[in-house]
């Protein structure tokens, strides 16, 4: 294999996971964020509905990180594809994706349309 094209896919390999783990990221503290939003609101001074917009919003936010963390374990998935042709499939374990993690499970529009 050409020693550029190994040196390229070493970057790329890298690049992709911290793209992943950042979309990861985001999402634990979407998760955080809404705990505490509604750990807040549980305060018996608090009006229940306080807040409510905004737990939608974020909820919203939150569907928005699992379609860009689908998009990129899609795009992984395509990586994957193009190193076994031009890389060989060399230095490391395929990454096989099973096609349902691939799959979306609802339109983000519809959220979108219930916030508007």
């Amino acid at each position: 294999m050409n020693k550029s094209i190994h040196a390229d896919a070493l970057n790329i390999k890298k690049l992709i996971r911290e793209a992943e783990a950042l979309s990861d990221e985001a999402m634990m503290a979407c998760a955080k964020l809404k705990q505490a939003m509604i750990a807040a609101r549980q305060n018996p001074n608090v009006p229940i509905d306080t807040g409510q917009r905004a737990i939608m919003r974020l909820t919203h936010a939150e569907q928005q990180a699992m379609g860009m963390s689908t998009s990129l374990l899609r795009v992984h998935d395509e990586l994957s594809k193009v190193a076994r042709i031009y890389a060989g499939g060399e230095g490391g374990i395929p990454t096989d994706i099973p096609a349902a993690a691939l799959s979306e499970l609802a339109p983000s529009s519809e959220l979108e349309n219930a916030l508007i």
